[in-house]
């Protein structure tokens, strides 16, 4: 059966009713994902205030994307079941309360609650945006929008270190989550006068054990790296347990899901060839997004002694590799209907960035490090929507939800692992590093003993009221050892490759519903 317009589908949008809808999404899609990373210029100001740790540091992240890792395949599934416009509103509504919970709090696990209540509701409006676009646009239309889509996300991602800097400079680093507040309301005002969509009713069957099992399978893994180390050996009783207890979770979620009538994540939708890809490659691709944007804006301000001003502005070119790349993709693949020749590039061009980002040193000149930032940018934003593109393209829009949950979950995973595995690295490397240096520095008589035990005792985060040779000290571990959070992520941009490499070459079809059902790839 040959595919139809979009144009003769019953109630088509025009292109007028799409972007109005999606002012909406955005504006609460863009601070849902500016919470995750705009706090990262403003955290060392948060956890010296708060008399935080390093690993405090890595988890006010962390939590905010545990959650939206966990929560993004429930809303999904909720999304094929219920309103989707109840459901957006009611996330906007947990994320609007997480953000002023947040900006209030006066000790590190006040935060942690209030970032994983905004983790909550990033997960709903991630999931949920995806959802409603593939139910209001077809496939090869939707490149375009979601070009528009990813260059928000991409612009939110790597724009919060320079944001939070101006906000923790100007105001305080409480207003880089009271910021929130007013653009979450004008998006959830735009929402409620412009988007209407018709719910298909069917009798609900919500997978609560599913939920359960997949949340915990997730989340224990991320547990253990973040404290593996530190609290106890990589190879301990703790580490059997968290691994043990992960392993048997996802086999409790997968026996449930097999089962049940309506599955969180439904094996035909995971079985299927480029969904299977899709996640191997989108995690990868969450690890080099996440992980880079948040060490990097700690790098400039703990390796090179920048304002959390200049910190920002400094991953400006990384923020205009990821507009370029994501704009510029989207209207190719909607001009064109061919996905994988642009992602191809996308997966070179932030393997270039990141492996020639692997030998930075506290040393290396600043051009060099922004030309590095470019590439990985233009890397990041042709990768992170396109495969949710693709992963939707197989599907009719009755699972919609769950297809672009699969890979929003996946992505997340894999930026929550990222984040909190090289978090770890980079802590170890650092305070064996560090330590070894302070240890010459009291031998030589240039530091007391007195005052290296004192840098022990505060975690080495307190920079300005230290020791100048022990900063300084401290500054230069940072520096020298940063870039191995590079190379780890490079190593993963290599599966991102194949795994695109291996997908099935597909054209995008150009009805919202999938029309032959029948209807095989076309491979290569």
């Amino acid at each position: 059966m040959t595919q139809t317009s979009s144009s003769t589908e019953p109630n088509a949008l025009s292109h007028r009713e799409i972007l109005e809808v999606l002012a909406g999404l955005l504006a609460m899609l863009f601070v849902a994902m500016l919470s995750s990373t705009i706090v990262s210029t403003a955290l060392p100001t948060i956890i010296a205030d708060l008399d935080g740790s390093q690993t405090q540091y890595t988890w006010v992240v962390t939590a905010t994307l545990l959650a939206m890792t966990v929560s993004s395949p429930i809303w999904s599934k909720l999304a094929d079941l219920f309103d989707k416009k109840l459901l957006v509103q009611l996330s906007g509504l947990i994320f609007l309360l997480g953000s002023l919970a947040a900006g209030l709090v006066h000790s590190v696990p006040q935060l942690l609650a209030a970032r994983a209540l905004q983790g909550l509701g990033v997960g709903g409006l991630m999931a949920l945006s995806q959802a409603i676009l593939g139910t209001i646009i077809p496939p090869r239309q939707r490149g375009r929008y979601s070009g528009y889509m990813a260059g928000v996300m991409a612009v939110a991602t790597v724009s919060g270190p320079l944001l939070g800097g101006v906000l923790v400079d100007l105001a305080g680093w409480r207003w880089c989550f009271f910021a929130a507040v007013p653009i979450s309301i004008a998006g959830l005002a735009v929402l409620q006068k412009f988007l209407h969509l018709e719910t298909v009713r069917r009798r609900v069957q919500i997978d609560w054990w599913g939920a359960v099992f997949i949340s915990v399978a997730a989340s224990l893994p991320l547990v253990w790296v973040s404290f593996a180390g530190q609290n106890y050996d990589w190879l301990s009783t703790e580490t059997a347990l968290f691994l043990g207890g992960s392993l048997v979770a996802l086999v409790a979620a997968v026996l449930v899901e097999r089962k049940h009538p309506e599955p969180l994540v439904p094996p035909r939708i995971l079985l299927e060839t480029t969904t299977m890809l899709a996640i191997v490659a989108s995690i990868a691709v969450g690890i080099a997004q996440f992980g880079s944007s948040v060490f990097l804006s700690q790098f400039f301000q703990t390796a090179q002694a920048y304002s959390p001003t200049e910190a920002g502005l400094l991953m400006l070119p990384l923020i205009f590799g990821s507009l370029v790349g994501a704009t510029a993709s989207g209207q190719i693949i909607t001009r064109t209907g061919h996905w994988k020749p642009v992602m191809l590039v996308g997966t070179v061009a932030l393997f270039a960035g990141l492996v020639l980002m692997g030998p930075t040193t506290h040393t290396t000149p600043m051009w060099h490090l922004s030309l590095f930032m470019v590439l990985m940018g233009l890397g990041q934003g042709a990768l992170m929507q396109n495969l949710v593109l693709v992963v939707q393209n197989t599907v009719d829009v009755t699972d919609i939800g769950a297809a672009s949950g699969v890979v929003s979950f996946f992505r997340s995973l894999g930026g929550t692992i990222g984040i909190a595995a090289l978090g770890a690295v980079l802590t170890n490397r650092v305070a064996d590093t560090s330590s070894a240096s302070i240890k010459e520095l009291v031998v030589s008589g240039r530091l007391s003993p007195e005052e290296a035990a004192k840098v022990a005792q505060g975690g080495g985060l307190d920079l300005e009221h230290m020791p100048a040779l022990a900063a300084e000290a401290i500054r230069h571990a940072y520096g020298d050892d940063i870039g191995v959070i590079f190379v780890i992520a490079a190593v993963f941009s290599v599966v991102t490759f194949l795994a695109i490499w291996r997908m099935p070459r597909t054209e995008l079809r150009t009805t919202v519903a999938k029309v032959d059902q029948a209807e095989a790839p076309q491979d290569a």
